[in-house]
């Protein structure tokens, strides 16, 4: 669309751009940045078009943009080229994603490079690792309270350390995503320290208030996060004698996005860990970016202009970079997170499909998927040029992000149903095998979430501490069935580290003073490697779930139909206990069958096949490569067991 003042000011920021280049050729710049100007601008307008310092805010972006793009190195020049030509390049079924915090994986950085080989092993070509840039040594909430948004924190090594690790990785075809913590920074920042210094212009890049009365005018609208450590939203700093904004922690302060150069500042940071090689940004928090008073400041339409600004200009410097949503909340407001663009994506590439995770440990704990049959039907569509991002198990706690009225039109109440999850999952049930334990229980509400590891949360831990050889076969088949799931279903799928190989609860976390009171540690074990070996070892439980998840991962990469092009459906069965979904693509169909009960269910294949593309009679399974048969008209799936169905 036409704009005509964009079209004035793009006239008299081109001859300045062209002057500060010089001689270089910035000509795929130019290219970019004219076709996404208007967009730009448009929604800078949006957000600043009253504000003082608006045009001279968007001066600065335009010349930061430019300098990030002379910046970006001749490789990563050649990686947006070719990724501009397939700009779906991340839905591909070939991607298959690890989790992992560096230290706790191998030490640091060089000790990640050091096991990279495990990673092909398996057949993990995507790594998120987390939170490194730098962070204070006790108040850093696990990485996510950043001090300096363009150092590598000294405990994983140095920027020569990471580039050299992406470099690597990228010679090894494997995608580095990492976190941008986008919602606030360390109150030792150096933002923060100007603004407790007295420093008035950056007082303005945080919600700091003399007043008690503006702190609460926000806060009587806004729920608490984290009710049990750190209650309410607001932290007096008596050395800057001001209420300032901390949602989260209170040595996090929540950065003030009405002040236009914040979102400048932070743009040009992505710039800059771009150009060390990140290919995928983590927006950490990116539901509470905008605060305004008499709501419950997230998910407001503001903080969808912040983060379509990140990535438009991400566009024009860096167009091989996507960006994932790190937003835990309802379905229908994660589907938002990816734009509100018809054609393609225009805001964030991926998102976690937290409904998913959440309503996979739901059928777990019931036996029943009815919940998530209800839930997973009524996700809306997301555009195309997304993906989800799929996962049993990370790095933070369970929360049962599905809505009462799924959990009704399944037959149970919500509140006592949400209380049995609790119960069950960790381990206060008659006749559970969890072993996790409750995060944040808010007294208030009743609500909890829940922390564990895979393994613990599927029985395995109680199981061996029991030597119950029926419950640990059981354990280890509800973890293979998770990750079949997380694998073939639309979206990247994502291990968390250490699940591959069944690690337990590590209770460590309660003799450490700086984590003993976030039991979310007893699910961040530092990788055990001499466990690691027994992978190799027959029958022990981390070989049955290495080589599985193995096998699974290799299939995968082969099976065109998981690529994500929108095309998952459900699949009625008639049988509450099974999950059915199929994937097809150009031809070519896959159907997904999975029992989460504890006991042999049957499906009728004349109900069930005519809905899909697979022929009952001429059934394989992709995974065992073996032919599946029906008898006497029934498909009869074992405990836990599951299949990926095609044609011969």
């Amino acid at each position: 669309m036409y704009n005509p003042s964009a079209h004035i000011l793009l006239k008299q920021l081109l001859p300045k751009l062209r002057k500060k280049a010089g001689n270089k050729n910035i000509e795929d710049f130019e290219r970019r940045y004219i076709a996404l100007f208007s967009d730009i601008f448009s929604r800078f307008q949006k957000l600043y078009g009253q504000h003082e310092n608006a045009m001279k805010a968007f001066e600065k972006l335009s010349l930061n943009m430019l300098h990030g793009y002379l910046k970006r190195p001749t490789d990563l020049k050649k990686s947006d080229e070719l990724r501009e030509l397939n700009p779906g390049w991340f839905r591909s079924q070939e991607i298959t994603g690890m989790m992992l915090y560096v230290d706790r994986f191998n030490k640091n950085l060089n000790g990640l490079l050091d096991r990279a080989d495990y990673f092909e092993e398996l057949g993990i070509n995507f790594l998120h690792l987390m939170p490194l840039l730098e962070s204070p040594k006790v108040k850093n909430d696990g990485g996510y309270a950043v001090s300096d948004y363009r150092k590598i924190d000294s405990r994983f090594g140095s920027n020569q350390d990471f580039e050299k690790v992406t470099k690597a990785l990228r010679d090894k075809d494997t995608l580095v995503m990492l976190d941008f913590v986008v919602n606030h920074t360390s109150d030792e920042h150096a933002w923060a320290t100007k603004a407790k210094a007295g420093d008035k212009d950056f007082q303005d890049f945080y919600y700091a208030f003399e007043d008690r009365a503006t702190a609460y005018m926000y806060e009587r609208s806004m729920p608490e996060v984290f009710p049990e450590t750190s209650p309410g939203n607001f932290t007096f700093d008596k050395e800057m004698q001001r209420w300032v904004m901390t949602v989260f922690n209170s040595y996090q302060w929540d950065l003030n996005y009405t002040n236009p150069y914040v979102l400048v500042e932070m743009i040009d940071n992505i710039f800059y860990l771009a150009n060390m090689g990140v290919d995928v940004f983590r927006m950490d928090a990116v539901a509470f970016v905008w605060k305004q008073i008499g709501t419950d400041c997230q998910n407001l339409p503001q903080a969808h202009l912040i983060h379509q600004l990140f990535k438009l200009c991400a566009q024009v410097t860096a167009p091989g970079v996507a960006f994932l949503a790190e937003a835990i909340v309802a379905p229908t407001e994660v589907v938002k997170y990816f734009g509100d663009s018809e054609v393609w994506s225009n805001e964030h590439d991926m998102a976690y499909n937290a409904t998913l995770m959440a309503l996979l440990w739901n059928s777990i704990a019931t036996r029943s998927t009815r919940v998530m049959k209800a839930g997973l039907r009524d996700i809306p569509v997301k555009p195309q040029g997304t993906t989800w991002l799929n996962y049993a198990r990370c790095h933070d706690d369970i929360g049962m992000a599905f809505e009462d009225r799924h959990i009704q039109e399944s037959g149970f109440e919500p509140g006592p149903h949400r209380q049995f999850l609790t119960k069950f999952l960790t381990g206060d049930f008659h006749d559970s095998f969890a072993k996790g334990m409750p995060f944040m229980y808010n007294p208030k509400t009743g609500d909890a979430r829940i922390s564990g590891s895979l393994a613990s949360l599927s029985g395995l831990e109680k199981s061996i501490t029991e030597g119950n050889k029926l419950g640990i076969r059981r354990a280890i088949d509800r973890i293979n069935l998770l990750h079949s799931v997380v694998l073939s279903y639309g979206g990247i799928p994502v291990i968390y580290s250490g699940d591959e190989i069944a690690t337990l609860n590590d209770y460590s976390f309660l003799k450490d003073e700086s984590k003993s009171d976030d039991n979310r540690w007893m699910h961040r074990a530092a990788m055990d490697w001499k466990r690691a070996e027994k992978r190799a070892k027959k029958n022990t439980p981390e070989e049955k779930v290495f080589s599985m998840l193995k096998r699974m991962i290799k299939v995968r990469r082969s099976v065109v139909e998981f690529a994500d092009e929108n095309n998952t459906q459900l699949i009625e069965v008639s049988n509450e206990h099974i999950f059915a979904f199929q994937r097809t693509f150009e031809g070519k169909s896959t159907l997904v069958i999975a029992n989460f009960k504890d006991s042999d269910q049957e499906i009728y294949p004349h109900l069930v096949f005519p809905q899909t593309q697979v022929n009952p009679f001429k059934m394989v399974d992709r995974i065992s490569g073996k032919s599946v048969k029906t008898s006497e008209g029934k498909l009869t799936l074992k405990p836990y067991q599951f299949y990926w169905l095609t044609n011969k």
